[in-house]
């Protein structure tokens, strides 16, 4: 059995802490979680430090309690709208007369990374997406392979330095060490997709609290990221403003009654909502209800689509979408979803789980369980050798933080 790995997700309206093991046979193992609602944390980014390290202690707690098993070194989850990515190419001269080395693919690596990166951002990863080797393109691993020259293409996602070192703060803040940050549309893949779905091609859309992140993936690597500014809380204000209820109000109704598809509910059928002021409670048609949620779906679903055409792969994702994160889990979003984006959709829960896996089985928690599984690729390359094939060792970060960037280790083999 592995030593166990620990995951942070601090999203906009909830804080997931998770502890969980690599059995023998390859399965994760949930050993214990922790979620708390968030505080200090807007649209995916900290706001309040110090009340984000609060809501993380709570969980931390939580999910140690459970396990039984103390918390130290975490991977961490980051969103936000702050993100950007961009696809690089990078070129190594490789000696005549031997095969490819890992130190070939670092260098190539390097050149790749060799972007230019304003002084107010950071790079979080730099991800392989394939190699070339003397013009052969479709190169999964060159190392061994005779050539004279190498290029990689990878993809290099960067951050918000202030938002990067405000994460890392809120984490240290409550008593933990950052291991690594990854993209969380990127760590929800690695629970969600299936690696039949990664290599035909397929959208990832974590639909979050305050963010829509997308992660589009093609033979079997990532290509384009991209983090949207709205998520389910937007549909929970709508609701709140057009039935005047209070904002606890509209979520619980949302919850409880809400569904994306007017036309699937009766016009008979009512509920009670809670009101301001003198007024108490008062009745509502649910499919009222249903149009208001679903103008805001729609509006997601068509940033989706808008966001996956500006890509330029939208012709190349014979596997359609994926839908997981909380917002996910709202009655009718498959169906509507796929009449708006005329693609295959299915509901992405995270795959494959032992243990204490009634609270994390949700697509809310693919994030979360993500991370532990890119923490378990990372611990298996790092046991491979010193240094991770085509990474970079870990090194202090200017800002402060610790960071590693994610190289070919996770590449599929």
């Amino acid at each position: 059995m592995s030593t166990p790995i620990a995951a942070l997700d601090i999203g906009t309206t909830k804080t997931c802490a998770l502890i969980g093991e690599v059995t023998d046979a390859g399965a994760l193992r949930i050993l214990g979680a922790g979620v708390t609602s968030s505080r200090g944390v807007r649209k995916g980014v900290i706001t309040d430090v110090k009340e984000a390290s609060q809501a993380i202690a709570a969980a931390v707690e939580q999910a140690e309690r459970v396990s039984g098993v103390p918390m130290a070194e975490v991977y961490v989850g980051i969103a936000g709208a702050h993100i950007q990515s961009t696809n690089s190419r990078g070129v190594a001269a490789i000696h005549s007369g031997r095969g490819v080395t890992p130190d070939d693919i670092d260098r190539a690596m390097e050149a790749a990374e060799a972007i230019a990166v304003p002084q107010n951002r950071e790079i979080i990863h730099a991800i392989p997406r394939g190699y070339t080797l003397d013009g052969q393109d479709g190169v999964k691993d060159p190392v061994g392979m005779i050539g004279f020259r190498l290029e990689v293409e990878a993809h290099v996602v960067t951050g918000a330095a202030a938002s990067i070192q405000n994460v890392i703060k809120a984490v240290e803040g409550a008593g933990l060490k950052v291991i690594d940050l990854v993209l969380e549309p990127i760590a929800a893949g690695e629970a969600a997709l299936t690696s039949a779905e990664k290599e035909m091609g397929v959208a990832l859309a974590d639909i979050g609290g305050g963010t829509t992140d997308i992660a589009i993936f093609i033979d079997g690597s990532i290509w384009h990221t991209v983090v949207l500014p709205t998520g389910g809380i937007h549909i929970t204000n709508d609701l709140a403003v057009g039935l005047r209820a209070p904002f606890n109000a509209a979520e619980e109704i949302k919850i409880q009654y809400g569904h994306a598809s007017p036309l699937q509910i009766p016009e008979d059928e009512f509920i009670d909502v809670a009101a301001f002021g003198d007024e108490g409670r008062r009745t509502v048609a649910r499919r009222e209800v249903a149009e208001i949620i679903s103008a805001r779906v729609d509006e997601i679903c068509q940033m989706i689509l808008t966001e996956i055409k500006r890509s330029g792969y939208d012709n190349l994702l014979p596997a359609g979408v994926v839908l997981c994160g909380g917002t996910a889990e709202l009655k009718g979003i498959k169906s509507f979803a796929r009449e708006v984006l005329q693609m295959p959709v299915r509901i992405g829960p995270p795959r494959d789980l032992e243990g204490f896996t009634d609270r994390v089985s949700l697509p809310a928690f693919a994030t979360t369980v993500g991370l532990v599984e890119w923490g378990w690729k990372q611990r298996e390359a790092e046991g491979a050798s010193a240094t991770p094939r085509g990474a970079t060792p870990r090194k202090p970060n200017p800002i402060g933080g610790l960071f590693s960037w994610a190289k070919s280790a996770f590449l599929p083999g």
